[in-house]
């Protein structure tokens, strides 16, 4: 499907340093940072190390808040809402360990939530003596207005907050966020979106999505560095917000509590903007739109070869696909960890999920995939799967 562009594919791969021998077709995962930025990132390491404390006293939250000014222009939000974390789950622990709970409080999770933000829900809870009440995602090719009934039906009234992906991780389903949340606001029940897929994936504009909190990662579809992600709150929910390590900053103000935990290493945060001019040169909007297309035919072809079925369609995908695998008998998760063992000794970073007692294969488009890469893991399927 790249015969009629040559902007991408095959032509692009030198951008990145992947291992050609590797099938890479996991960007959903960990991303892959591309020369141009990781070059932005060493250059902003150098200028720290030429003057470590001139850097960090004078220089750094200066440059913290210009980059945090291009991310947000970028999410369609203001600098001022907007702070750096390591990643989404970070920042969905410093959203969830600063609000208050009470004993039979209860948060609403997907059944499809990532496991990490899961199991943060599950701590929180547990020391409020609240509860977690799943809302039951249906799959495969679900619906859009089943999505968002799913959601409501689970509502009740000690519902205090809602956790919502935007983007799931195990099925790869975009979902229509903006009719959750507003059902969720109907409700009177606050939203904290767990977008860690979404930047760089599907158009955002966070202010006029309804949601209360707003975590995402630029080290996935952004080809950040690993260790850049974000929290974006509401004005009106920043207060009280606090990070996961209290610092210097405490009790003054988001940006303050947030842009110093401590020595770190913040060149990741500072290279997002040679991300986001990177992304912008590859075709911005085009690019994503020719990886979403990507995604859906690599899916529907593995489809076929395996005699299966795609997970997303339509509306619901976006640039990742699931693929379910023709596994006979009872796949458990440790069926599936080991499945994804040999697959990644194999060569190819495809990890498949455990979703309903079934194997289903995530496999995604970026820039440099193109069809031969899903071609060359049917080949490796084909020697794996017999034996898992």
């Amino acid at each position: 499907m790249d015969g009629a562009d040559d902007r991408w594919g095959v032509s692009v791969r030198a951008e990145w340093t992947l291992d050609p021998e590797f099938v890479s077709v996991n960007h959903g995962s960990y991303g892959a940072t591309p020369r141009a930025v990781l070059a932005a990132q060493a250059a902003w390491r150098d200028r720290m190390e030429a003057q470590p404390g001139r850097f960090m006293r004078a220089e750094l939250l200066g440059a913290l808040r210009v980059a945090a000014a291009g991310l947000a222009d970028f999410l369609g939000a203001a600098g001022e809402d907007v702070a750096f974390v390591a990643n989404a789950t970070e920042g969905c622990n410093a959203v969830l360990r600063s609000f208050a709970l009470a004993p039979g409080d209860e948060i609403l999770v997907l059944s499809h939530g990532y496991g990490a933000v899961r199991n943060t829900v599950r701590h929180v809870a547990a020391s409020a003596g609240a509860r977690v009440i799943e809302a039951a995602v249906p799959f495969p090719r679900p619906e859009p207005a089943a999505l968002v009934a799913a959601v409501a039906a689970a509502l009740r009234p000690r519902t205090k907050l809602a956790v919502l992906d935007h983007v799931t991780s195990p099925s790869a389903i975009v979902l229509p966020l903006a009719e959750i949340v507003a059902a969720c606001r109907a409700a009177g029940v606050p939203v904290l979106v767990d977008g860690a897929h979404a930047p760089g994936q599907v158009p955002l504009d966070l202010p006029t999505l309804g949601a209360d909190w707003y975590v995402g990662n630029c080290h996935k579809w952004l080809c950040a560095p690993k260790g850049a992600g974000f929290l974006w709150a509401a004005p009106e929910r920043q207060a009280g917000l606090h990070p996961a390590v209290i610092s210097h900053g405490y009790g003054q103000g988001f940006v303050a509590e947030f842009d110093w935990t401590g020595t770190r290493d913040p060149s990741a945060f500072l290279a997002v903007p040679a991300a986001l001019d990177f992304c912008g040169r590859l075709g911005g909007a085009a690019l994503v739109a020719r990886n979403r297309a990507l995604a859906a035919a690599a899916g529907a072809w593995l489809a076929d070869r395996l005699g299966t079925e795609v997970g997303t369609a339509g509306a619901i995908a976006g640039s990742m696909a699931t693929v379910r695998l023709p596994l006979a008998g009872q796949v458990t998760q440790a069926r599936a960890a080991a499945l994804a063992e040999r697959l990644l000794a194999a060569g190819t970073d495809a990890p498949p999920h455990l979703i309903d007692s079934a194997a289903w294969l995530r496999v995604s488009a970026h820039a440099y995939n193109t069809m031969e890469d899903y071609a060359r893991l049917v080949d490796i399927l084909a020697r794996v799967l017999p034996t898992a």
